[in-house]
């Protein structure tokens, strides 16, 4: 099979190890993102495209003009429906997005000749969007007969909606994140997949212990109030905080590697749970603190975080300040569970009997 993945970007290294995945499995795979990783993961195709909101001053502009339709939310209103549809919100919105496209199409035809885009068996579209709002290169590819999947993340469900066309031909819609099952009603859950076997397991504590945290959005990610508890706490000398963010993938595992406790998140205002941050710190064996709703609970019942919420996050680092053992044990314990449920073989094994489903053999 030949097999391309198209995404906004290489947001936390997926891409590279599916494609690694799917050349081991004896398939052709190549991956194509329309602007440059900002973690500086690997990039096979990259587009450059102009006006990328993945950029944290875009998304800043892009949010206070949503506010325009939306309120004082803006972007971060999630939008109603089963599942949510996109469309333009208003006229700012709509000559946006007819300027962008008109910069994005030269380059996206370029792309699609010179590396035979069209060609390929099995499309993964990332974030479930087409790269043009017309949808034009996914209707060529139903013509074809192509195989079409469509991964959701966060915003793309709960902010923008699904597109139109993609999502009525698709033969196979999945997620990693479990909120947004209840977003669509034809979206399959996986893993999100990891080289667990890369790092060796936690068997030993700092003197004074090491926290850390590492958000890619602070108002997702409940950071402020992460980050005044941590702050407290290392102001009484109980604990070392390191803030892990704005610097490349390789840069904050080292600094990862160094913790004894890693906090992931607090509230569900990105996601449910956890995510890459939590599956990089417990595949190292580091004690793991994240918010886990009862939806969660109940659907990862053997899960080995430490739940945390906004009132419970100081008291439970103490008691953890005082219980070194049980640091070790929950790192070692995590370190099992995220190799049983996240290693790339097993995540990919999961995959291709989805594949099999729509009809794919490998």
């Amino acid at each position: 099979m030949k097999i391309l993945y198209i995404s906004p970007e290489n947001t936390v290294g997926t891409l590279t190890l599916w494609k690694k995945e799917h050349e081991r499995r004896g398939n052709q795979c190549r991956t194509l993102t329309f602007f440059k990783s900002p973690k500086n993961f690997n990039d096979d195709i990259c587009l450059n495209l102009p006006f990328n909101f993945t950029n944290p001053r875009m998304a800043y502009l892009r949010n206070l003009i949503y506010k325009l339709y939306r309120g004082e939310q803006g972007y971060f209103k999630g939008k109603k429906g089963y599942p949510p549809i996109w469309e333009p919100e208003g006229f700012f919105d709509n000559i946006f997005l007819k300027i962008k496209d008109m910069f994005w199409k030269p380059i996206v035809y370029k792309a699609i000749k010179n590396f035979e885009l069209d060609k390929f068996d099995v499309y993964h579209f990332e974030s479930g969007m087409d790269f043009l709002k017309n949808e034009s290169f996914v209707k060529e590819l139903i013509k074809k007969n192509k195989k079409i999947i469509c991964h959701y993340h966060g915003e793309d469900l709960r902010s923008r909606g699904v597109m139109p066309i993609i999502d009525k031909f698709s033969n196979l819609n999945l997620t990693n994140e479990l909120d947004l099952l209840d977003k669509h009603p034809n979206l399959k859950y996986l893993f999100l997949p990891f080289e667990t076997s890369r790092f060796i397991k936690k068997t030993s504590l700092n003197k004074i212990l090491r926290v850390g945290h590492a958000p890619t959005n602070r108002f997702y990610k409940g950071s402020d109030h992460i980050i005044r508890v941590c702050q407290k706490l290392k102001l009484e000398r109980k604990i070392e905080f390191d803030l892990i963010e704005n610097v490349t993938n390789r840069v904050a595992l080292k600094r990862k590697s160094k913790l004894d406790i890693f906090i992931d998140q607090i509230g569900d205002k990105g996601g449910w749970g956890y995510g890459m941050n939590s599956i990089e710190s417990l595949s190292m064996g580091i004690c793991t603190l994240t918010e886990m709703n009862q939806s969660y609970e109940n659907f990862i019942k053997d899960h080995p975080f430490i739940n945390i919420n906004e009132k419970s996050l100081e008291p439970k680092l103490r008691g953890l300040i005082k219980d070194p053992d049980n640091i070790l044990l929950r790192g070692s314990e995590g370190k099992a569970w995220v190799n049983k449920h996240h290693s790339i073989g097993k995540v990919a094994d999961e995959l291709y009997r989805y594949y099999s489903l729509i009809g794919l053999k490998n």
